[in-house]
């Protein structure tokens, strides 16, 4: 069964039928006078994209999200993403909701992946391994609607001009509609993100979104390294992207008010989050060298970088 966008799956038939008319406009061409050729381009341009469509896996974790994940999946610009050369694939996350979270996405013809062990952490990680192979690019977003899905191309653009690997929606530097981010939120936000930036270098304004988009080779590296079950996930992820040495950027997003009650201990979240940037500032993946912070490495290295250059010390 496909679960590609519906309309996805529209434009592909109609790029077929437009082959087809394009088959035999070219005959009519040669059998009449050398006229010039008047057919619209862009049939012949959405036939290219057609037969070379990237594909995109939208993530949405979710636990008893019956109140926005309709309306999250109804505002993924699936017809925009293909006009644009992607093909679009949905996968909710269910993580033991007992709400009509699971019928509305079997409504609307999407795959739903369940997660039994509670935690949002697991949930992203049972999602990561729902990934298919022919994957180019993974989006995840929330299924409370406070994210707005409709923003995904912005998302795609700098990964597909290899501008970065990793992008993170930050709210900080968006549109924060109406309450939907606390005063007291938005001050620890910032101060988390500020060591962040300081203790692993990462051009970043928010860690604590759940707005990524990622090349799927990052995906691929990033999994096996996930421990958190919880929503300190975000920090963990950020953190350990950043020793692992991917380029991670910002784009600034609209951010609403929750459908839906919210499920977040800010003090026990707070403090899960701290110890994650503090313990990570030591960890380093297995079997690889990042050059960039281990700075251990420059030393080790020095005599061999003198003789590789034919350097004299003594002069």
């Amino acid at each position: 069964m496909s679960y590609l966008c519906k309309d996805t799956l529209k434009t592909i038939k109609k790029n077929t039928v437009e082959t087809r008319i394009d088959k035999e406009l070219d005959l009519l061409n040669q059998l009449s006078y050398p006229f010039i050729d008047r057919r619209v381009s862009d049939r012949r341009v959405s036939d290219r994209r057609k037969a070379n469509l990237k594909k995109i896996t939208i993530l949405i974790p979710c636990y008893n999200e019956e109140k926005g994940i309709g309306k999250v999946i109804d505002d993924v610009p699936c017809e925009k993403l293909a006009h644009l050369g992607y093909q679009t694939e949905i996968i909710v996350i269910n993580n033991n909701s007992t709400d009509n979270t699971i019928k509305i996405a079997y409504e609307k013809g999407y795959k739903v992946v369940s997660e039994k062990k509670q935690g949002k952490g697991n949930a992203i990680r049972a999602g990561f391994k729902s990934v298919s192979n022919d994957t180019d690019y993974v989006v995840m977003l929330d299924g409370d609607n406070t994210y707005k899905a409709k923003e995904i191309p912005r998302f795609i653009e700098p990964l597909e001009n290899d501008f970065c690997d990793i992008i993170v929606g930050s709210r900080l530097e968006g549109k924060l509609n109406g309450d939907s981010l606390s005063f007291s939120h938005r001050v620890a936000n910032w101060f988390f993100t500020f060591l962040t930036r300081r203790l692993y270098l990462v051009n970043t304004t928010d860690i604590c979104t759940g707005y990524f988009a990622w090349k799927k080779e990052v995906i691929d590296e990033l999994a096996p390294h996930i421990k958190s079950d919880g929503f300190g996930i975000e920090a963990e992820m950020i953190t350990k992207m950043a020793r692992l040495g991917f380029k991670i950027f910002s784009v600034p997003i609209t951010y609403d008010k929750r459908e839906g009650n919210s499920k977040l201990s800010p003090y026990l979240d707070g403090l899960k989050i701290i110890w994650i940037l503090l313990k990570n500032i030591t960890w380093r993946p297995k079997g690889k060298v990042n050059k960039t912070f281990n700075l251990s490495w420059r030393f080790k290295n020095y005599p061999d970088t003198i003789k590789k250059h034919n350097l004299d010390l003594e002069t």
